[in-house]
């Protein structure tokens, strides 16, 4: 098929060009990289179910061990106080290193996810990860507060990207809502679980050896792991592979290019769409804000718990009966914001990147900002009406769905995003049904 543009024939080929081929375009043919048809088995949506299966374990495995840095070192806070002569008397000063970690992630969600666009998800992936891992180090070796609070700003950041990449990497192979619902549910378990888990760890390390171990260790699993993702883990991202596979046509003397070079966007404006793109839909759609504030409040409790208990706080209550208590509080944080994730991405759709990128930015400031205010609230409160509280806010917003189920309807159909993304699924309907019958 050859397009007219200007005074550049335009030549839509197959990703796979026969060598026989390559001889017959002239030095004035602009080559446009495409998939070899619908089933190209090279394509990461058509790859086989263990290879899909195998690349989202080693991707969860990922998020598992990089998200576990946000808590891990919560159970250390006294000792770390002592250490640097940090006054805890009127403020939860030892918190900032968890504020600072939650900050680092929310910006640079917004402002280095764009780059995958131009450099795919394995490079970006590596890249970060090996920045993380240097930022591991400080951790254990700081000699003072300051050094631990910048550090975790920037391994937050990592982290979230880390983490982002991941997400991306489940919606890059798996096409369909009820394709992407287990694994999509897998991610937010593990995201959940590793948070979770990290005071575990954390403490059991402090109990045995230092604060710095707590470092140490990190930055020992995490290095042993790096080269296991170097070599097992794939581009995901068809367009970023249609890219290289043009580079190399390149190099050979064609002129080959992906449809997105030749709409190519600078990467400055891309950097504003996502960044501005989310924060507005934030401010406008009610749907994304009401959805942002239950995810965050959700993830911000957890973090929150990290140092309360509520009335089962009694030294003659055994400690199975709070064990039990934060293990349905995981379940029902679990359900808030798998069901929140899948709905804005059915409802959103070509606009779901940013509509969920506004609850990450959401979640990551609840966990930043939220338990400076324990300790104040737990002091004036008590802690168990100071819980109990935060009870009374999380039934309160479960009334939500509620209201999405009644009104749901009159809500969608005021949102424009809402009703472009519908229209532009209608149309991909009425075009796959012509092109069957064709």
């Amino acid at each position: 098929m050859s397009i007219a543009t200007d005074d550049t024939k335009v030549t839509v080929v197959p990703a796979t060009i026969p060598p026989s081929e390559e001889g017959q375009s002239s030095d004035s043919e602009t080559v446009i990289i495409t998939w070899d048809g619908d089933n190209d088995p090279k394509n990461p949506i058509n790859w086989p179910p263990w290879k899909k299966s195998a690349v989202t374990g080693i991707g969860l495995f990922a998020t598992f061990i990089a998200l576990m840095n946000g808590t891990i070192i919560t159970p250390a806070h006294y000792a770390i106080d002592r250490q640097f002569d940090i006054n805890e008397a009127s403020f939860p000063n030892s918190y900032w290193m968890i504020t600072s970690w939650g900050v680092g992630g929310a910006l640079s969600s917004l402002v280095v996810l764009p780059v995958m666009e131009d450099f795919g998800i394995r490079y970006v992936f590596l890249a970060v990860y090996l920045i993380y891992i240097c930022f591991l180090i400080p951790t254990g070796v700081a000699q003072n507060f300051a050094t631990l609070i910048i550090t975790r700003f920037f391994s937050g950041g990592c982290v979230a990207i880390l983490a982002n990449t991941v997400a991306g990497i489940i919606s890059n192979i798996y096409v369909g809502n009820r394709a992407r619902t287990v694994p999509l549910s897998m991610y937010i378990t593990i995201y959940l679980a590793s948070s979770s888990m990290g005071p575990v760890i954390g403490a059991s390390v402090y109990q045995f050896l230092s604060w710095r171990w707590i470092g140490y260790l990190q930055l020992i699993w995490t290095g042993i792991f790096f080269p296991i993702f170097v070599f097992a883990l794939p581009e995901t991202r068809g367009s970023a592979i249609l890219k290289a596979r043009a580079q190399k046509l390149r190099k050979e003397g064609r002129k080959a290019y992906t449809q997105e070079e030749l709409e190519t966007t600078s990467i400055v404006q891309v950097v504003w769409n996502s960044v501005q793109r989310p924060l507005y839909m934030l401010c406008t759609e009610s749907v994304v804000f009401v959805s942002t504030i239950w995810s965050a409040f959700s993830i911000g409790t957890i973090c929150l718990f990290t140092q309360s208990a509520a009335w089962t706080s009694y030294p003659s209550i055994p400690w199975i009966a709070p064990a039990i208590g934060l293990a349905m509080v995981g379940a029902g944080c679990t359900c808030v914001i798998v069901s929140n994730a899948n709905y804005l991405i059915d409802a959103y759709s070509m606009y779901a990147a940013s509509a969920v990128g506004a609850i990450g930015l959401g979640e990551n400031m609840f966990v930043a900002f939220l338990p400076l205010a324990a300790q104040s609230m737990y002091t004036n409160l008590g802690s168990h009406w100071a819980s109990s509280l935060l009870g009374l806010v999380s039934l309160v917003l479960a009334f939500a769905p509620v209201a999405v189920f009644v009104w749901g309807k009159e809500i969608r159909a005021r949102s424009p995003y809402i009703r472009e993304a519908a229209e532009e699924e209608r149309r991909n309907v009425v075009g796959s049904a012509v092109g069957m019958n064709v």
